[in-house]
């Protein structure tokens, strides 16, 4: 971005609000001098990043309206180190809506539609309550299942017919597994398109992952990419065209930089920073998300000119660092997902006595023994020019690890 150009004036207003109304932001400012009017971006680099640490240390001290004020409380999952709490207003609640409402509305959900929920709506989860308001907001329908309990989705799709399904991705995997060992026609569903969250199921070039493949060779269904967090209020949501996420630039401003806090250029990897915009209960500057991803900057095949956000690569404190090799999840993921055979694996990051990372896969123990593992082993090589250790148990035992009724989202990989 040049760094004479101005940042837009709804930033601008995040800015003022925060000088204003937040006790973190008063602080940590004070020894900025801003002008009232606008700012280059070049001016707006020298305001200092946010972090998740600042959030779990000073939580309260962003919260930028009295607490009578508050409609709704949220927290992040906490997968990745403490969790975060996020304040909404009412006004919040309502921006949140139409978030979602335009994300669903990229994907092709449309007012009438049925929507069937596999994600949970309550223990303090922000998508959940966001798909929820969207979906009125739209005017479709939708039906409140939440996670897990394949019975009961295949139940609901069977005999209430929703066109479209929200869920992560590795449980539809579940689903599909169900419908063949029961006899469900996948052929002969309501279901046209999947909201995808959680998880990728594209690669840097917005083909299918291995992931993906495996959805969609069973199943004639539409998958859409989906990229939020908890901190930033806001999703990223594909289009028909599939080129990359869109950002909705009335609800946030994105930067994408580099390890030195530098800008990235259009299609390099970076740092993904949010600053939101409009939101009064826990608004936040320049947020580092953790999340490394690529930048598109050309106007979108579908009209859309806003930034598109590619595929996140990983997570910067999900670095590995495994025998001299680094490796990011993604990669593990794309492994065992793209062999049928392994119905559900975990995977398990460790420290060993001299502080170096240990990588344990969970597979079920039917593959012990069986050409499959030795697949296994060759396809780890080829990938990772390294072999993690491997450890075997009973399938229902591995999908409770994974899919824990305490756990908002699918805990396919964990870092002890």
């Amino acid at each position: 971005m040049p760094n004479q150009q101005l940042i837009p004036k709804e930033v601008m207003q995040t800015l003022t609000y925060v000088l204003h109304n937040s006790k973190y932001y008063k602080k940590s400012l004070s020894g900025i001098n801003f002008k009232q009017e606008d700012l280059s971006f070049h001016e707006w680099s020298n305001i200092p990043f946010t972090l998740k640490d600042d959030i779990a240390k000073n939580n309260l001290d962003f919260l930028s309206v009295p607490m009578t004020e508050i409609a709704d409380i949220v927290t992040t999952s906490g997968t990745m180190g403490d969790p975060v709490t996020v304040y909404l207003s009412r006004s919040d609640l309502k921006r949140l809506a139409l978030n979602e409402r335009d994300s669903l509305s990229l994907a092709g959900v449309r007012e009438g539609d049925l929507v069937q929920l596999m994600t949970t709506i309550d223990r303090q989860f922000m998508a959940g309550i966001a798909y929820y308001l969207g979906v009125q907001e739209l005017k479709a329908g939708i039906i409140r299942i939440g996670p897990g309990l394949p019975e009961l989705q295949w139940s609901s799709i069977i005999n209430n017919k929703p066109r479209v399904l929200i869920a992560v991705p590795s449980f539809i995997l579940i689903l599909i597994d169900f419908a063949k060992k029961h006899g469900i026609n996948l052929h002969d569903t309501s279901v046209e398109s999947i909201v995808c969250i959680g998880e990728s199921i594209r690669d840097d070039a917005f083909h299918l992952n291995v992931l993906g493949k495996r959805i969609t060779n069973d199943w004639d269904v539409n998958l859409f990419s989906t990229y939020a967090c908890t901190e930033m209020a806001t999703a990223f949501t594909e289009c028909h065209a599939q080129q990359g996420c869109h950002l909705n630039e009335k609800l946030l401003f994105l930067e994408v930089v580099d390890e030195h806090g530098n800008e990235v250029g259009d299609g390099e990897e970076g740092e993904i920073v949010i600053t939101t915009i409009a939101t009064t209960g826990t608004p936040l500057l320049r947020y580092k998300t953790g999340d490394i991803a690529k930048r598109f900057m050309q106007k979108c095949s579908c009209g859309n000119s806003a930034p598109r956000l590619g595929p996140i690569v990983g997570r910067k404190n999900q670095m590995i660092k495994y025998k001299g090799t680094t490796i990011f999840p993604q990669t593990l993921f794309d492994i065992f997902d793209n062999i049928e055979e392994v119905a559900c694996y975990k995977i398990i990051i460790s420290k060993d006595n001299f502080q170096n990372d240990q990588i344990t896969i969970l597979l079920q123990k039917e593959i012990l023994d069986t050409n499959i593992y030795k697949i296994i082993i060759e396809k780890c090589q080829s990938r990772l020019k390294v072999i993690p250790i491997f450890t075997f148990n009973e399938l229902e035992i591995i999908q409770a690890q994974v899919y824990k009724k305490n756990l908002r989202k699918p805990e396919k990989i964990v870092f002890i």
